[in-house]
């Protein structure tokens, strides 16, 4: 299964989270369905959401996992099968009474952000005098911090994200509408390894400027300026990677603004180090953006952090106030949007390192040429 490691490393997250947990004077960690509980566990349940799966980490006992009855198999057959305590519970049975049992009824504790609003009603009736916090508050480094494995599958993520761009460079752009581009696009991500596609965009001429813009049925015409933005997931990781290619040989001026963007995002790459703040990278950028009479035309945001999703913390925007450490993974992106005109963008990942970045990708950062 993606994003499934060793029952190793699932054990020694598990451990090191409860510690954390502790740390952080809180009484546990509730981890509901997800990337948080695909990281720690290895589990991705198969039935409905509204059905409660809880995982309950303590300092003081071992992991605890509540789960309806049909998921037992999976969970025993799983990577941290003996190493959890198991409660299942059954078509029929109140699921917040089971959880109730599992918790302290004053306690204090962390709560997976995207934990359904259902099930959080149903603990807070069960136990009202417990209370919660968002797990990215009360633990803002967890899962933000990549191991050594992790960062290897984003490596080949990456690497597999250049390999469909290079492949794409290759192909007709004058005279295909985005729509067909795109599809180009998204089987080569999966012919490059990709189990997954989330972005294959296109977006030419002034639909380049629209950092959402869906592919379309406009076609594409020799003179065009075409932003790609690609990404998926490879064995449960993702990658992202944005390129500014041009249909034809690029007027000087385009070449400028090209140059421009990718000076805002070497800024941003320099600013990237341990202990700065979230938004001293998009600072960085802005700047050179400003210097360029470019400032009011930016993108919203720097980059964010990815892994088992391709948007999670750290983001790189205004007002970021979450430190910077090493082993965090992020998409570092600049870009110029000239709304009615075009838009130039370039974006990579890389990893924060005690001496500064690592590009876990190589593609060619230059502005692409194709026919």
């Amino acid at each position: 299964m993606p994003g499934v490691f060793s029952r190793e490393v699932h054990v020694g997250r598990l451990r090191r989270v409860a510690a954390e947990a502790a740390a952080a004077r809180l009484t546990g960690l509730l981890v509901t369905p997800g990337p948080d509980l695909t990281w720690l566990c290895g589990h991705r349940p198969g039935g409905a959401p509204d059905r409660l799966t809880l995982l309950v980490l303590t300092p003081e006992a071992e992991p605890r996992l509540l789960l309806p009855a049909r998921d037992l198999a999976d969970v025993a057959a799983g990577p941290v099968a003996g190493a959890v305590r198991l409660t299942a519970w059954a078509d029929g049975q109140d699921p917040y009474a089971a959880a109730a049992g599992l918790l302290l009824p004053h306690g204090h504790y962390g709560i997976s952000d995207a934990t359904w609003s259902v099930h959080l009603l149903g603990l807070e009736e069960a136990l009202p005098l417990t209370t919660y916090r968002p797990l990215s508050t009360a633990l803002p480094l967890f899962r933000a911090v990549k191991d050594e494995e992790e960062k290897a599958r984003l490596a080949a993520a990456a690497a597999a994200a250049d390999a469909a761009y290079e492949a794409v460079l290759a192909v007709r752009f004058s005279g295909r509408r985005e729509s067909e581009l795109a599809a180009d696009l998204a089987g080569l991500l999966r012919a490059h390894g990709h189990d997954r596609v989330d972005r294959a965009r296109v977006a030419a001429g002034a639909h380049g400027a629209d950092p959402d813009h869906r592919p379309g049925e406009h076609r594409i015409e020799p003179g065009d300026t075409v932003v790609l933005d690609l990404g998926g997931r490879r064995d449960g990781y993702a990658s992202a990677l944005t390129r500014t290619v041009h249909v034809g040989p690029p007027p000087d001026r385009l070449r400028r603004l090209h140059e421009i963007v990718r000076t805002a995002r070497e800024a941003a790459l320099a600013a990237l180090l341990p202990g700065a703040p979230c938004a001293e990278p998009d600072r960085a950028a802005r700047a050179v953006l400003a210097d360029a009479g470019h400032g009011g035309d930016a993108l919203p945001a720097t980059g964010h952090g990815l892994g088992l999703t391709p948007y999670e913390p750290p983001y790189l925007a205004p007002g970021g106030t979450r430190l910077l450490a090493p082993g965090m993974c992020v998409q570092v992106a600049a870009g110029v949007l000239l709304p009615g005109r075009l838009g130039v963008r370039l974006g990579d990942t890389v990893v924060c390192t005690a001496a500064g970045v690592r590009r876990l990708g190589g593609a060619d950062p230059a502005l692409g040429v194709v026919t």
